[in-house]
């Protein structure tokens, strides 16, 4: 019994270490970009592999950003209590939790075809390289988005074998989408990343025309979900989650300011954890509502 509770507490903590429940942002638009691939639910062998192949990048890329961050969150009093500071898991844990995650992944891409294998390559180059951006270049936000937004495009190439107009799009409101969240939640550490030699917009920016250029992120998002609206000729319910989305965005940037940064956490992640849950909803009620 004892042993089973070790157990269990050290899945946990790695739970907690790559923060499993936030696999909730990218998810959803990978679903939906499945789903329109292939105008409908794909074969149950090919709806596995995708998942594995989400399931594992997303958190082998998390565990890496961990692992090439510990020092940084060491010194970091916002971060000094994770997991890897704080000795609760050990590096030699992660890294092969690391080569477990991007091994199915990798598994994943050979069960499915010849082009997620070919371009299995860029993805774990871009699991690697967002981790380092913060020590040299302030676009890291944008980087990570364009890391998240490999999502969508790579449920699209699982279930083609092609990349399709439409995944590249869903791809970009994911980058748009996750930058702009994370620049705000970066607005946190300005002082500290300033005083470290850490890049990022705030750090390089100021609070206030960081939320601007935020703000501009999300405004691109929700230009670009109107444009798949037309482009895939989705119907209203799909219409409804865009306005509800916009909405969302709208209350974010309303609780934060130059002067009020104390909702930040909640929203830079709470909110926007409603906002890909409302994406898939309203898109999987357009898809089987309107068009079946």
């Amino acid at each position: 019994m004892e042993l089973s509770r070790i157990r269990l507490s050290k899945i946990k903590a790695f739970g907690e270490l790559v923060m499993f429940s936030h696999t909730i942002f990218s998810l959803p638009f990978a679903v939906i970009s499945m789903l329109w691939a292939a105008d409908g639910l794909p074969p149950v062998r090919v709806l596995f592999w995708i998942f594995v192949a989400l399931i594992g990048a997303r958190n082998g890329a998390n565990a890496i950003n961990r692992l090439v961050d510990k020092e940084i969150d060491q010194k970091n009093p916002r971060t000094a209590d994770r997991h890897l500071p704080k000795g609760i898991v050990k590096d030699y844990e992660v890294i092969l939790l690391i080569f477990l995650c991007l091994g199915v992944m990798t598994l994943a891409a050979f069960m499915l075809n010849p082009l997620c294998v070919k371009l299995l390559p860029l993805a774990l180059i871009g699991f690697a390289i967002y981790s380092y951006t913060k020590r040299f270049t302030w676009t890291c936000h944008i980087i990570l988005g364009i890391v998240c937004g490999g999502a969508p495009v790579g449920a699209w190439m699982a279930v083609t074998g092609q990349i399709g107009w439409p995944s590249i799009i869903l791809g970009a409101v994911v980058t748009c989408w996750v930058a702009g969240f994370d620049i705000i939640y970066a607005t946190q550490d300005i002082n500290f990343d300033r005083n470290h030699g850490l890049h990022s917009i705030p750090a390089r920016f100021g609070v206030k025309k960081s939320l601007y250029i935020s703000a501009l992120f999300h405004k691109v998002t929700v230009a670009l979900l109107i444009y798949l609206y037309y482009l895939m000729d989705l119907g209203w319910f799909y219409l409804i989650g865009v306005g509800l989305i916009a909405t969302l965005l709208l209350v974010e940037h309303k609780m934060v300011s130059p002067s009020n940064l104390k909702t930040m956490k909640i929203a830079s992640y709470s909110i926007n954890q409603v906002v890909s849950i409302t994406m898939l909803v309203f898109s999987l009620l357009d898809f089987w509502i309107l068009n079946r």
